[in-house]
């Protein structure tokens, strides 16, 4: 999918740092189009001498002012003019009075974006007044801070490049609480749901008039686990997230100082009640732990039952009894390496190259004791799950080990191993895995099959639901095909 900036790339005359800059807005802007109850859309002059729209965002805390998206379109003409004189005097413009949009009559305010003294876009907001009421205290708050955080951006303070963007779940909306503090940290308004995250976590009644900090730090019970940044979170002096704990629950705090200049004169805190989420997010890891312990001891039962196989074919006194053992005890360390892969991760797919790298050869060089064969492995196979890679471990175990036994006989040689990931004539993600030898070529009809390849053709046909085929290789040599389906795991 593209990016909201590449059709303007070619033409756009950005800075170093720039583009990243209106990619942060976007990327955040939703807080603002949420407190200012706006729609919000992105501007950019295009050649022919209008503006084209690269984004829009709709508020979560009220209604719409539009209903069908105009990302991509021209400018109209009567709003063109109010976008000119923004990107112009790199100030905020308001027309002289409101504006109607069919039957709904719109607050409009163009907000040009700057960053080291460059208009890079203009942003309009877009407040639907149909049904606008004598607003509450709640509302003029919000409809505040946007202005202050619009304010913010003429002049290239926010957003700010300083704001974590991890991938730590839970991120607090404006929904969630809002706090305002001034530049002591003193609180001058808290939403209702602001309070009663903090009641929750064991805190007063009201927030307001009080210091955020010492409020938060008189809930911490052992001040040895707090988070470093909580500080500096809770007095508003840098835009970071933090994370508090106390009484079992857990508050999201995200912080986003307000400047005028280089002078700070408040802060806005946005908290989220994230307990349920972070009790299920350690649910899912004791499970996680749980499941790679599970392939853990798998892994390590059949490596018992691989030894105990070695142990007793050692006692065979029959050579063909031993070799039967040998192959089943070889056949029990390839599922067990299998499991040894997936004890590893946290996903339920292998990379089935990094496993293949480490069978491929030693399967060659168990089969042929004294003799010299070589191996060739090409193509990529790609994360497998775990239900095709565990049969497709011993098919090739099998294929490489009739290959080096009966294809080359006792003579030196060379094994190749190749994988093909392609897209079938259905639309379908399939694999193609082609093992081929340069030994003595196949059999006159017709063939005996022994246990490997019965085992062979039962695992093709019923665990990977492919097909397999053999054929004489250009020149002396054996060739075998596998065709089989496989559920991309790369998306």
């Amino acid at each position: 999918m593209a990016i909201f900036t590449d059709p303007i790339r070619e033409y756009a005359d950005f800075g170093p740092g720039d583009e990243e800059w209106l990619h942060l807005l976007v990327g955040d802007w939703q807080l603002v189009s949420d407190l200012a109850f706006s729609d919000l859309v992105l501007w950019f002059p295009a050649p022919e001498g209008t503006y084209v729209a690269l984004a829009h965002v709709r508020p979560s805390t009220s209604h719409t002012a539009f209903h069908t998206d105009f990302v991509g379109e021209r400018i109209r003409k009567d709003l063109k003019p109010l976008v000119q004189r923004a990107w112009e005097t790199q100030l905020m413009q308001h027309p002289d009075e409101d504006q109607w949009s069919g039957d709904a009559e719109m607050r409009i305010e163009a907000v040009p974006m700057v960053r080291n003294g460059r208009t890079l876009a203009v942003v309009t907001s877009h407040m639907d007044l149909t049904s606008s009421r004598m607003p509450s205290r709640l509302e003029l708050t919000y409809r505040q801070c946007a202005q202050d955080l619009l304010r913010m951006c003429t002049q290239g303070l926010w957003p700010d490049f300083a704001t974590p963007t991890g991938s730590k779940r839970g991120a607090p909306r404006v929904g969630d609480g809002l706090i305002r503090m001034d530049s002591e940290g003193i609180v001058q308004y808290a939403s209702p749901n602001g309070v009663s995250a903090y009641r929750r976590l064991g805190g007063a009644d009201t927030l307001e008039g009080k210091s955020l900090a010492e409020v938060t730090t008189g809930l911490l019970k052992d001040r040895r686990m707090t988070d470093e940044s909580l500080p500096l979170v809770v007095t508003g002096r840098m835009p970071w997230r933090t994370e508090v704990e106390s009484r079992g629950v857990t508050l999201s705090l995200r912080a986003i100082p307000l400047r005028d200049g280089g002078h700070r004169y408040g802060a806005l805190v946005l908290c989220r009640d994230v307990t349920e989420l972070r009790r299920r997010e350690k649910e899912l890891v004791s499970k996680d732990a749980t499941i790679r312990e599970i392939h853990h001891r798998v892994k390590n039962n059949l490596q018992t039952v691989a030894a105990l196989l070695r142990m007793q074919s050692r006692r065979m006194k029959s050579e063909e009894g031993r070799q039967g053992l040998d192959q089943a005890m070889r056949r029990v360390a390839t599922i067990a390496s299998v499991h040894e892969t997936l004890s590893q991760g946290l996903s339920q797919s292998v990379d089935f190259d990094e496993l293949i790298e480490r069978q491929f050869r030693l399967i060659a060089e168990i089969a042929s004791p004294g003799q010299t064969v070589r191996t060739e492995r090409t193509g990529t196979f790609g994360p497998l799950p775990a239900e095709l890679a565990t049969p497709l471990s011993l098919v090739i175990n099998e294929l490489v080990t009739n290959a080096v036994e009966h294809g080359l006989r006792e003579k030196s040689g060379l094994v190749s191993l190749d994988a093909e990931r392609f897209t079938g004539t259905e639309g379908d993600d399939r694999l193609r895995v082609t093992i081929s030898d340069d030994g003595v070529g196949l059999p006159p009809e017709p063939r005996a099959e022994g246990l490997g390849l019965q085992i062979v053709r039962t695992l093709v046909d019923s665990e990977l639901a492919g097909t397999i085929s053999w054929s004489d290789r250009k020149g002396p040599g054996t060739r075998v095909v596998i065709d089989l389906p496989v559920p991309d795991q790369r998306r």
